[in-house]
């Protein structure tokens, strides 16, 4: 018996008694606050440098004291790495730098035991080049059954010399490489992922067993990748021709956000249901709007999506009042919850944008004034965390990490910064590993240094740092979670009363259900202190430094503060 089988063998008999997760709460997913780990980077047990499930397991008392409700790893499956894991060679195995299957159910059951629920990342519109489908693919040559479960075309031109269409990777460059025989692939990303078809049946059968593999393995639910890419338009048409496709109705991009892709979404929610707990789906869909997003999360698909046009947003009253209300009202009628997230694993810390003035989009290579940017992410931070629906954390946000923008270029790992063009290339600057303690080797990231170097005075930042310092940034999350979880009037929902205020103020009500106390939010996205008349108990500011003055009904907001009120 290989290891690799053994493994899956005990995994599956060990997760046997956990394949329930932990107690069902009807719609838990609605108001839940979900912590994005990237195991890279977020604690390293082997003292390799590089971050592992054991590291993440040991670290889980973190997040239960932090006061999420569920934990996003993001991928851990076996990988030649070329991009970071998202090139998946094996989906139904853990690359040995991670561990193993019976590090994975480990990381599960203890997950379990803390009452924090498990999502793993799905990567279903590519595959690593080294997928045993894919290799076999170009062993077999032009023609063979396996050339049809990716996109195999031949070349324009008198020998087939120039790509099938005019697609460009994300990654930049051309989204097609050709291979030995005269043959192209597409890869919407790097050369080393290429895109799977998911009109060939074979694609959404195994899919559907690798669904079903990890549910039996006790995860509840998957975050999937370029949700939006699987479906391709018919013909994979040029860019040209994306002019037309717009007259005939289709506003996206022939590559993304095909209509089809909804076919794919109901079939596996038909797998999900058949599974106790309220196992989820989590859409990693970049949509044109946010009323197609809400196609992916009608009742019989998806159940959330991630709100990429409110984490694009600036710190401004006036835009951030329109996406709320533009999510809020897209979501309503097919009965999900808006989801509100500031940061993530491709792009710039929310701590840094924000330091920044607005235009320089969501990676840069620019610190700007990091004390302001911290004061602005604080106040965002309390502002998403009182909207209504479900929350997205990523690791190092309560800390109030900024991203590490001068990594020297011969360290970097991001495959988009090798090729011109594509995406801004700069990602690893949010994916330095989180610092846990003031002093030792790579801040308590693990004993053997980091994967990505780690900037001088990284530990004042840290978790031991920060733990039980009134005012601090980690404190500050702590606290906004635990009334959050405790005000009858916060959570889930779908409508805020939006109330009287100064320019560049937002201020609204939301109501318990139940009679009793309100709450009201007010952020100041102002560089000045604005006078606000509300009555009631303070709860929580963002302001570490400024005392609010709360007398008489009226009320000086500091610069750049939310405020959380009970009336």
């Amino acid at each position: 018996m290989s290891q690799h089988t053994a493994d899956t063998a005990q995994a599956g008999a060990a997760s046997a008694s956990t394949s329930v997760p932990v107690q069902a709460s009807t719609g838990w997913w609605r108001d839940a606050v979900i912590y994005q780990v990237y195991p890279r980077s977020f604690a390293d047990s082997n003292a390799d440098g590089m971050g592992d499930l054991e590291g993440i397991r040991a670290r889980l008392p973190h997040l239960r004291d932090l006061g999420v409700d569920a934990v996003w790893l993001s991928p851990f499956y076996a990988s030649p790495q070329a991009d970071a894991g998202y090139d998946v060679a094996d989906y139904r195995a853990v690359d040995p730098m991670f561990g193993s299957l019976l590090d994975a159910d480990a990381v599960i059951r203890d997950a379990h035991g803390l009452d924090l629920r498990v999502i793993v990342d799905l990567v279903p519109n590519h595959s690593s080049d080294q997928h045993e489908w894919f290799k076999r693919a170009l062993a077999e040559g032009p023609g063979s059954p396996l050339r049809e479960r990716y996109h195999f075309r031949a070349g324009k031109g008198a020998s087939g010399e120039l790509p099938p269409n005019d697609w460009e990777s994300i990654f930049g460059g051309p989204a097609w490489t050709r291979v030995a025989d005269g043959e192209w692939y597409l890869h919407l990303f790097a050369p080393e992922q290429p895109d799977l078809n998911w009109e060939h049946p074979a694609v959404g059968d195994e899919f559907r067993s690798i669904l079903r593999f990890w549910l039996d393995m006790g995860v509840d639910g998957f975050r999937i990748d370029v949700a939006h890419g699987l479906v391709k338009a018919e013909g994979l048409p040029d860019l040209g021709a994306h002019e037309q496709l717009k007259l005939l109705g289709n506003d996206v991009m022939p590559f993304f956000d095909q209509d089809g892709v909804h076919d794919v979404y109901r079939a596996w929610r038909l797998i999900l249901d058949e599974y106790a707990g309220e196992r989820i789906f989590v859409a990693e869909a970049w949509t044109p709007t946010v009323e197609r997003t809400a196609n992916y999360v009608r009742p019989d698909e998806l159940h959330q999506a991630f709100n990429f046009q409110y984490l694009s947003s600036y710190w401004d009253a006036t835009e951030l009042r329109d996406i709320i209300d533009r999510s809020l009202d897209s979501m309503r009628p097919v009965g999900a919850p808006a989801t509100w997230v500031l940061s993530n694993h491709d792009v710039t810390r929310h701590t840094t944008r924000y330091a920044n003035p607005p235009g320089l989009g969501t990676q840069q290579r620019v610190a700007g004034d990091p004390a302001l940017g911290l004061r602005r992410a604080r106040a965002a931070t309390l502002l998403m965390l009182a909207l209504p629906g479900s929350a997205y954390v990523y690791q190092g946000e309560e800390l109030g990490l900024p991203d590490v923008v001068d990594l020297p270029d011969e360290v970097r790992q991001d495959p988009s910064f090798f090729r011109a063009a594509g995406q801004d290339g700069f990602r690893d600057g949010c994916r330095v590993p989180i610092p846990w303690t003031v002093d030792g080797p790579s801040y308590g990231f693990g004993a053997g240094g980091s994967w990505l170097p780690q900037p001088a005075g990284w530990g004042a930042l840290s978790v031991e740092a920060q733990t039980g310092v009134p005012g601090s940034t980690l404190e500050m999350y702590r606290s906004a979670l635990a009334v959050r979880r405790a005000h009858p009037a916060l959570g889930a929902g779908d409508f805020v009363e939006w109330l009287k205020a100064p320019e560049g103020v937002l201020a609204f009500r939301r109501e318990s259900g139940d009679g009793g106390e309100a709450f009201v939010c007010v952020a100041n996205t102002t560089g000045a202190a604005v006078r606000m008349t509300v009555s009631g108990r303070v709860l929580l500011t963002s302001s570490a430094d400024d005392d609010i003055e709360n007398g008489d009904g009226h009320t000086l907001v500091p610069a750049d503060t939310t405020v959380w009120w009970t009336v």
